[in-house]
């Protein structure tokens, strides 16, 4: 489907979602940790998978192999810059043409990038809070922190205020995600398949008939989008800025 037909559907719509995948994100140069080859070399070098270190049960009982892990592998890729992608989301948001965008991911890619009405499904790294007096710090604390990061009044471990392995997203939460998706007209996918988590749990909201997928390969969920371009989210997302811009 050619962009401008997109960029007219787009154009009709009373309210556009965009749900933010990793595609997107891998697009910007962060590792998938998870899928890609990093996960084979966190195994190798933490003795643990990214799921076992990164998960609720494992902050609890060995916070400081958790900080360690979480200092060297999650707050290093956290430095890396919002790409075009994210940058010409936030253009066609000022172009009146995306009014909210979900996503979850922790890196805060899209706010970062001056994205407005961004619901992060699983918090940012940017919020910490203390767990026994509630105070909140910035990621800047725990990167400076020495071994587990301690509030500065109770001594007590900080809690990055992240959905870790094993925790259910916050009910609220997922209730303003659920919303936002009922509210569509037209639902943007980028970089993630319709069978992934953000879309399984999502799309069972979404009324509309405008449900467009720009994915970079094939997959046998794709038919049961109503538009599908394949290829790169953030050349996509530029042409469709280009063209609003004319």
């Amino acid at each position: 489907m050619r962009e401008n037909n997109i960029l007219q559907i787009l154009r009709e719509s009373r309210y556009t979602v965009v749900l933010s995948g990793a595609g997107l994100m891998a697009e910007s140069g962060y590792p998938l940790l998870r899928d890609g080859a990093e996960s084979y070399e966190i195994e190798d070098k933490y003795g643990y998978s990214y799921e076992e270190i990164f998960s609720s049960g494992f902050y609890a009982a060995r916070k400081e192999l958790f900080f360690r892990f979480y200092k060297e592998v999650i707050l290093k890729a956290v430095d890396i810059p919002p790409g075009k992608g994210f940058h010409m989301l936030k253009k066609l948001q000022d172009c009146g043409l995306v009014d909210s965008v979900i996503t979850r991911r922790i890196a805060g890619l899209e706010e970062r990038a001056g994205c407005r009405n961004v619901v992060n499904m699983k918090g940012t790294v940017f919020d910490n809070v203390c767990p026994a007096c509630g105070k909140h710090y910035p990621v800047e604390y725990i990167r400076e922190s020495k071994n587990v990061p301690l509030c500065e009044k109770c001594l007590v471990a900080l809690r990055p205020q992240v959905c870790l392995f094993g925790e259910m997203i916050d009910n609220g939460i997922m209730t303003k995600a659920a919303g936002e998706v009922e509210k569509a007209d037209a639902l943007l996918v980028l970089g993630a398949s319709l069978n992934t988590p953000l879309c399984s749990q999502l799309l069972q909201y979404y009324t509309g008939t405008d449900l467009i997928l720009v994915t970079g390969s094939e997959h046998y969920t794709d038919q049961r989008a109503d538009f599908v371009v394949y290829g790169r989210c953030d050349e996509f997302l530029e042409r469709l800025a280009d063209e609003c811009g004319k």
